[in-house]
């Protein structure tokens, strides 16, 4: 088994203990790295999959007690000040980190007829502007205090296929697998490996009972994906053992038969 330990991790989006950047806290954590996640009360509240007020500070003293250092802090990515705000905080509170996950993502239903310009504007601060320069500001913090050879990991969650209701939110993940592989090539000299997860459909709150009868004749295991699915590959990539997998956009689907 391999070991994060002296890592320091940064995953953005563990609003929620059914979430999917909850479980890679969680094992992350368990692996030895040190956390600091962000959450986000206002969207998951009113927009999300139901708030949890006092889940964030519940969820650090539950990671410390694994053993490693927490933090965490509330952040608005379609905030142009935040990605620099982050990294600051994490700074402050645990050190310099070497890995990033992407987790967090703005996602409201959007067909032809219903998308509108602040919709899709709202997609893209969150998903695109926000979250590509928290990447770019954590690879220049890295390049300015890691010593030279040090294994860095930036992973994006992403996102593909034909919804029709959810063509603003499919878009702009689908530009995050476009930025993939170029970023990996300009910080490939830096040893940040820079790579996509495609979770695919997972159980992690939003799936009614509808939808699972409609999405469980797709999986051919007989089962719909979890968020620790998605977090033991994420592990892994963030390990040092997938040093040499970088530009790559993992699907983790469990043979799911849609698109």
């Amino acid at each position: 088994m391999f070991s994060l330990n002296n890592k320091i991790a940064i995953i953005t989006g563990a609003s929620r203990s059914t979430g999917i950047g909850t479980a890679i806290c969680r094992s992350l954590a368990n692996l030895g790295a040190d956390i600091f996640f962000t959450h986000w009360h206002t969207f998951d509240e009113t927009e999300g999959n139901g708030g949890e007020r006092e889940w964030p500070e519940q969820f650090c003293k539950e990671l410390e007690s694994l053993g490693v250092r927490a933090a965490h802090m509330e952040a608005d990515l379609s905030s142009p000040d935040m990605p620099a705000q982050i990294m600051d905080k994490v700074e402050k509170t645990l050190g310099a980190a070497t890995i990033l996950i992407n987790n967090a993502a703005y996602c409201a239903p959007s067909n032809y007829k219903s998308l509108h310009i602040d919709l899709l504007d709202q997609h893209y601060l969150v998903n695109n502007r926000g979250t590509i320069l928290l990447s770019t500001e954590f690879a220049k913090r890295f390049e300015q205090h890691q010593p030279k050879g040090t294994p860095g990991r930036i992973i994006f969650l992403v996102s593909k296929g034909p919804d029709p209701n959810n063509l603003a939110y499919t878009l702009t993940k689908g530009a995050l697998i476009g930025l993939i592989e170029p970023l990996s090539v300009g910080l490939a000299p830096l040893h940040i490996t820079v790579n996509g997860f495609d979770p695919g459909p997972t159980d992690s709150g939003w799936i009614t009972e509808e939808l699972k009868e409609h999405f469980l004749p797709m999986f051919p295991m007989g089962r719909i994906g979890l968020p620790e699915d998605a977090a033991r590959g994420i592990s892994f990539l963030a390990s040092d053992d997938s040093q040499w997998i970088t530009g790559q956009v993992i699907r983790s689907e469990g043979g799911f038969l849609g698109k």
